[in-house]
C-alpha cells in the first residue's frame, strides 16, 4: 500500500513512566481522535515505542501530546526521527 502525498511518519520513543498507567491505551485514543494511523508497544527496557502516520499537522499534534501522555504518566523525555510512511490506515497497540 503506498502512502498519499503529503504524508509523514515519524518514530518516538518516550521515557519516563510510562508503562503500567494506561500509557498505550490513551496514546490510542489520541490517536484516533486525530485521525493518525500507526503504532504503539512497550518495550523491554521500560519504554515506550510509538510510529505514527498522517497529515503532518496532526502527526505533530500526536507528538505534542506525547510529553504528557495518560494521567498517571510522568514522561522525562521524548526522542523522535523521520521514517518512511507505511500507508497504514489503522493505529494499533502492540
Amino acid at each position: 500500500m503506498s502512502a498519499e502525498v503529503g504524508t509523514v511518519r515519524k518514530r518516538a520513543v518516550v521515557y519516563g513512566t510510562v508503562q503500567g498507567v494506561g500509557y498505550r491505551v490513551s496514546a490510542r485514543a489520541e490517536a484516533v481522535r486525530l485521525g493518525v494511523s500507526g503504532t504503539v508497544r512497550n518495550r523491554y527496557d521500560g519504554t515506550v515505542e510509538t510510529e505514527v502516520e498522517g497529515d503532518p499537522a496532526a502527526v505533530e499534534e500526536y507528538l505534542s501530546w506525547l510529553h504528557s501522555g495518560s494521567s498517571w504518566a510522568k514522561v522525562t523525555h521524548v526522542d523522535v526521527i523521520d521514517i518512511d510512511p507505511k500507508g497504514e490506515s489503522a493505529f494499533r497497540i502492540r
